[in-house]
This record gives C-alpha cells, structure tokens and sequence, in this order.
C-alpha cells in the first residue's frame, strides 16, 4: 500500500486542574459582566452547551488576577511546552519510538503566539534530533488537528521510511476577555477548555522497531491508516469563525450562521472525499466529528443523515473535556483507538475552523484487527 500513512499512537493530554462547569461558570461569569441580565445569559449558555466538566491550564481562582496580553501569552508558551513535551513522551513510548527516531514534526496552535514557537522549544526539552523538519501552523483553529494529520499524510507519502509527529497545543482558558459580554464571549467562555495531544505516524516503508515489545507490537498492527483527505473554503463566511487580535489579545469571532454554513456544506465535502476512495457515506463506521458545540454537531448530523448514535464519541468527549480547539478531534481520535473499531472499517475524521474551512481525513482499519491500540 505505497500510498499511505499509518496513524501508530495518539496521546491526549489535559492539565491536571479540572473543573465542574458550573464552578467555572460562576468564577469566570464576575469577570466577564456584571450585567445581571447579561450574567443570567451566560448562565444558560453554559449550561446548554454539552459541557460538564473541562481542564484549565491554571487554577481556576488565578484567572482573576491575569490583567495583560504580556501575561497570558507567556503562559501559554510555558504551559504549553510543558503539555507538549508530556504528549510526545506519551505518543513515542506507545509507538516503541525515541525522539532521535523523530524526522518531521508539524505543529498547530491557535492560542500560544511566539517565535520560536513551541515546536522548536520542543526539540531541546524531548530531544528530537536539531535536523529534525518543522512545520508550525498557527490559525486553522479547530480544523487544525485534522489538517495537520493530512499534511503529516502528505508528508509521508514523499518521504515513506519516515517517522513524523504531529503536536497540538491550546491554551483556550488563556484568551479570557474580561469585560467582554458580547454573546460570541458569553458563549466561548462556556465552551471551551484547554489540552494539548501528540500523533505519532509512520510511512509506508516503516517497520515496527526491532525487538519491540508485544504491547507496541499489537499497537502497530492496529493502526489505521489515512487513505485520503480534503480541505475547503466556504465561500462568504471570513468573519463567521476566529480571533480579532489587539491589544487585550485575541477576541472571539463566532457567528451564530456558522451551523448552518457547515449544515450547507459538509455532505457535499464528505461525498467527495470518499468519491476519491471509491466509497459512500454508507460505508463508513466511524464518525470521528470536532466536537465544536452542540449545534455543529447537530448540524454535521443533520446533513449528512446520521443516526444519534453515530456522533456519540463525539458528544462524550465534548462533556468531559469542553472544545480544545485544534486538539479536540485528536482527542476524539484517541478515544477511537482505544474503543477500538471494526476490522477493516471505515472513518472519516473532520473539523471545522476559521476561513469556515473544512479539513476532511479518511481512515481505514486494518482487516483482521480489532482496531484497539494499546493505551498510552
């Protein structure tokens, strides 16, 4: 199978302060508006967006002393390091892999602004070897996750005796806008979470190591490979999705037309996406969905006829952990690793963020397996 790349190890990682959302609300709710009116809408937009419970890179009483973009900024690029490196231990060791083994890696963030940026602060806190490749993404949001899993794809596809690693980073509790009750706000401070995660993948002509354990063995033998990908612009909706950058940092763009930009869209996106493959949407076993929000996944379900069922992963993953931006459809993807999925299956991995853009990736199970990767 020359033309494909397997996906060998995923490791989600969270911060260790971890929050009921209600507490959250009620913490973050004084420091953005003191509007009771306003106050009683955030309320009920936190308590209706899928969310129980989300992970914070500080504790939770800290957020009311951050007062400046300088500050935030820097933390995020410190903690995110420390989240990085922890990701990329997890992801090689499952993969029975060194960080010298590392020859490209791509990075994604949407929240930690810095150059260098973490990829390169990374190669001397894990040790990846300094001619290591790198490839940092800053601005695809959501979709980032998904994208960078198909450039790494691309990547390999070229370069098919490599060893690559994709690394994902947000800090989203850090872009707090105090004083911002604007609804796109009210929403965002309810929604999202932070996490990072880390996807070791191989090309074609990569072996598993040389005496590796059975464990690492019997996760190489489960991993599913990409067979294809897609990404897309819809057209009119730049300013439906992502930041206004200024002084108090970055300001949440979210439009309530967004569901129904991604509803117009995403059947035709996923039905070419898997023309390419000879496939149908029928074929498909596993729905591995952005978890942005209720209404994308209600949205994505929508359009393209699915049972309830079939986002359910999706839904989980949302509540115990918020949206994590472009690491949130990796941590979907973990999640689907270790449930396992049907020998020979079929899925098809998406995400959606700013632009709109689609970042669409199709995977297939190895047949004979029952698609479960040892945990990391």
């Amino acid at each position: 199978m020359p033309d494909m790349s397997r996906i060998v190890a995923v490791a989600p990682v969270l911060p260790d302060h971890a929050y009921a959302q209600d507490r959250i609300t009620a913490e973050i709710g004084t420091l953005v508006t003191t509007d009771p009116a306003r106050a009683a809408l955030l309320a009920r937009l936190h308590a209706s967006c899928g969310v129980e419970r989300r992970h914070l890179a500080l504790p939770l009483e800290r957020y009311r002393s951050l007062t400046s973009f300088d500050e935030t900024n820097s933390l995020a690029l410190e903690l995110g390091v420390d989240l990085a490196a922890r990701a990329v231990g997890d992801a090689l060791e499952a993969a029975g892999l060194e960080p010298a083994d590392v020859d490209h890696l791509v990075f994604t963030t949407v929240t930690a602004v810095g150059a260098p940026a973490i990829d390169a602060l990374l190669v001397e806190r894990v040790g990846l070897r300094r001619d290591v490749t790198r490839l940092p993404s800053f601005g695809l949001g959501c979709a980032g996750g998904a994208a960078g899993l198909a450039r790494v794809h691309d990547h390999l596809l070229g370069h098919p005796d490599h060893v690559a690693l994709l690394v994902s980073v947000e800090l989203c509790s850090l872009t707090l806008q105090r004083g911002d009750d604007s609804t796109a706000n009210l929403v965002a401070t309810g929604l999202f979470g932070d996490g990072a995660a880390a996807v070791v993948m191989v090309g074609a002509d990569r072996a598993v190591p040389r005496g590796a354990p059975d464990a690492v063995a019997r996760t190489w033998s489960a991993a599913p490979v990409v067979v294809g990908a897609r990404s897309m612009l819809y057209p009119a909706t730049g300013d439906a999705l992502g930041w206004q950058v200024g002084a108090s940092g970055l300001r949440i763009v979210l439009s309530g037309g967004l569901p129904d930009a991604v509803g117009a869209h995403v059947a035709d996106d996923v039905k070419a996406l898997l023309t390419a493959q000879d496939d149908v949407p029928d074929d498909v076993t596993s729905w591995l969905v952005h978890p942005g929000g209720p209404k994308i996944l209600d949205a994505v379900q929508g359009a393209l006829g699915l049972p309830a069922e079939a986002l359910a992963m999706s839904r989980a993953s949302l509540a115990r952990r918020g949206n994590l931006s472009s690491a949130s459809v990796l941590h979907v993807l973990a999640d689907a690793l270790a449930a396992g999925q049907p020998a020979g299956g079929l899925g098809v991995l998406l995400a959606f963020g700013p632009g709109v853009g689609a970042e669409l990736v199709a995977l297939r199970w190895p047949a004979g397996s029952d698609g479960r990767a040892e945990a990391a």
